[in-house]
């Protein structure tokens, strides 16, 4: 299966480097509503047959011009939906806080699943919930589907679960609003990640770890 995994587009949080991640959570600004739009066109090339989105409603705006382009239902699946902030909720990404929020993310990344977000949920529930809705999709039998997810939910489950893509990698690479990771596998067989935002993933390879906001950890306050 080819999985292409979507990031939403811009929300008033995103602006405000807010960690922001309860349901249902902000609509678009006006340059999401845009990105949005241009989905249909930047993914022309892709064979679309399945196209789900979060719970939260930026993500499902997000979906819905390319949904109405190829004449698909958007699938809304809770598995998928961001890592929940718990404790950090809303707190500014920029500050110790975000630096807390990616660490912890990218930890269960590196296999400490029992780690939890403080105040929130474990790596191994939040790697069971989106490798469900990874599943259910598998088992679908469309050979590509798109998922409109969030940031931080692509790059953590993406550097856990993609052979060619380690944490040092994702976390120096923040995903910009509607960009897009493109993978190729099965839950069975293991993904393989082919490019990351329009660039070819060839290999893993060390990285500066980076927060919410694609600042390097070492500059958050």
């Amino acid at each position: 299966m080819r999985l292409l995994l979507v990031r939403h587009g811009q929300t008033p949080s995103n602006v405000a480097f807010l960690l922001d991640t309860a349901i249902p959570g902000p609509g678009l600004t006006p340059l999401g509503e845009r990105q949005a739009a241009a989905l249909p066109e930047a993914l022309a090339d892709e064979d679309i047959e399945a196209l789900y989105a979060s719970t939260l409603v930026r993500t499902q705006l997000t979906a819905a011009p390319l949904a109405t382009a190829r004449g698909l239902d958007v699938l809304v699946r809770d598995g998928i939906r961001e890592i929940g902030a718990g404790d950090l909720e809303m707190l500014d990404g920029h500050s110790r806080a975000g630096h807390t929020y990616m660490e912890t993310i990218f930890a269960w990344s590196a296999g400490d699943v029992a780690r939890r977000m403080p105040g929130g949920e474990s790596g191994a529930e939040a790697l069971a919930r989106y490798d469900a809705v990874i599943a259910e999709a598998a088992a679908s039998g469309a050979g590509t589907v798109a998922l409109v997810s969030h940031g931080a939910a692509i790059r953590m489950w993406t550097s856990a679960r993609a052979d060619n893509v380690d944490v040092g990698f994702a976390a120096a690479r923040p995903l910009d609003n509607t960009g897009v990771v493109v993978l190729e596998g099965s839950p069975s067989d293991g993904w393989k990640a082919l490019s990351w935002a329009g660039a070819v993933v060839a290999a893993t390879g060390p990285g500066t770890e980076a927060g919410p906001t694609g600042r390097p950890l070492d500059e958050v306050e």
